[in-house]
């Protein structure tokens, strides 16, 4: 029987309207009764969750959530820390020099200035609108080396991102880990730090097996953690290189397919 869920949000979860269906809040709440462990595995900060782990009623210090791609395991009521592979100040300054020449914007989270860009852009902005931050201007050249940094982003509009992607140093990738979590979206996280790792350390915590667990997501940053799960569930929409290395492939975000998995392997519907 499977223990434990992990879920992505924007284009699993969530549907078109940033909304989670209620055929899905209806799964996941008959799953949780069964006391199978359910959490959100995202690229947002636990603010920009906070609206879905209160419409799934997860708020609880029993509840975790990952966040910044799992860069943080965190309890959700006390937001305790239980794992942390985060980056520094150093890191996201050598980042925005290489967007500088790439000619792509970039921002990164910072623990003690937030959502931080050293120029306002329409990509920044919407990061702003679906976690409900505000934006810090600021040069990164002016940020401590030891600055706790989560994450770093090179942000643009698809084509000059795959430009960029396509021109990054190959020591980059042993230096980090790299995910397209969108289009628009390339996400730099520390070398030890990936959803797949981050669900297993869960898993162990909570004393379930790899065997035990779903992942389900559509975007690059959903690989390593549907290659970890027993079962591993791509979206209709997900790209290609996802759909790829599933077990299974559900339905739409726009068609319950998160509900269509957990009725069928946990509900036996």
């Amino acid at each position: 029987m499977y223990k434990l869920v992990a879920l992505d949000m924007d284009g699993t979860l969530l549907n078109s309207n940033g909304e989670i269906s209620p055929r899905t809040q209806d799964a996941i709440a008959k799953a949780r009764s069964m006391g199978v462990h359910v959490v959100l595995a995202s690229g947002r900060p636990l603010e920009g969750m906070t609206k879905a782990l209160g419409d799934l009623n997860m708020t609880s210090d029993e509840d975790y959530v990952l966040s910044y791609n799992a860069s943080m395991v965190q309890r959700v009521a006390s937001q305790t820390v239980i794992r942390s592979q985060i980056l520094k100040g150093s890191d996201a300054k050598n980042i925005a020099s290489l967007s500088r020449d790439l000619g792509v914007h970039v921002h990164a989270f910072s623990r003690r200035f937030g959502l931080i860009t050293p120029e306002n852009n329409d990509f920044t902005r919407h990061e702003a609108k679906i976690n409900g931050l505000t934006i810090t201007e600021l040069d990164f050249a002016e940020l401590d080396n030891n600055e706790d940094i989560m994450k770093v982003m090179m942000i643009d509009e698809p084509d000059r991102l795959s430009a960029a992607i396509a021109q990054l140093p190959s020591m980059l990738h042993e230096q980090y880990t790299i995910v397209q979590s969108a289009p628009f979206f390339l996400e730099f996280l520390n070398p030890k730090s990936n959803k797949g790792a981050g669900v297993g350390m869960l898993a162990e915590h909570l004393g379930i097996d790899a065997s035990e667990v779903i992942c389900m997501g559509d975007a690059g940053n959903d690989k390593h953690m549907l290659e970890y799960a027993g079962l591993g569930v791509a979206m209709a929409n997900a790209t290609d290189d996802i759909k790829a290395i599933a077990d299974h492939i559900t339905d739409s975000n726009n068609h319950d397919g998160v509900a269509k998995v957990i009725e069928t392997f946990i509900l036996n519907r």
